[in-house]
Formats: structure tokens, sequence, C-alpha cells
């Protein structure tokens, strides 16, 4: 697999925004806690996963200076509103 270009790596970053988006949000009326459970872990996973995404030599992040504060922030709350459920 090749090295992930700029503007790949941007695009990782910004698909990332959508999980933050989820987690942040509140479980829809018609969801049931099981479904919102099940959502919020993919979505804490997503971030997680995508974090640890690691360049070809497998040691190297892919991530250069990005703000991870509000994904970080989004991980926790998430894993927050899973542990009440």
């Amino acid at each position: 697999m090749a090295e992930k270009t700029t503007d790949e790596v941007a695009a990782i970053f910004a698909a990332a925004g959508d999980s933050v988006t989820v987690i942040n949000g509140n479980k829809e009326s018609d969801e049931t806690d099981a479904d919102w459970k099940d959502e919020l872990q993919r979505n804490v996973d997503h971030l997680e996963t995508i974090k640890a995404y690691k360049k070809e030599d497998g040691t190297t992040s892919i991530w250069g200076s990005e703000n991870f504060t509000a994904i970080d922030a989004a991980v926790t709350s998430g894993k927050s509103k899973i542990a009440a459920l």
C-alpha cells in the first residue's frame, strides 16, 4: 500500500469531524439505548483507529500538526456516555 498523500490525510482528518459530531450529539427520540450505545462505540472506535494510523514503516504517524483536541474530547465524552448507558 502506498503512503497516504497530503490530500488523503486531510480527508481522513475531515471525516473524523463526522464522528465528533455524532458523539457530541444526542440520542434520537426513536433510537433505543442499545442502538445509541452501538453508534457511540462505532464512532469512538473510528476516532481511536484513525489517530493510530501509521505510515508504511509501521511506526511513524501519518499525522503532522493536526489539532486533535476536539477528537480527544469526543473520545472521552463518548466513553462516558457509553458507560452511563
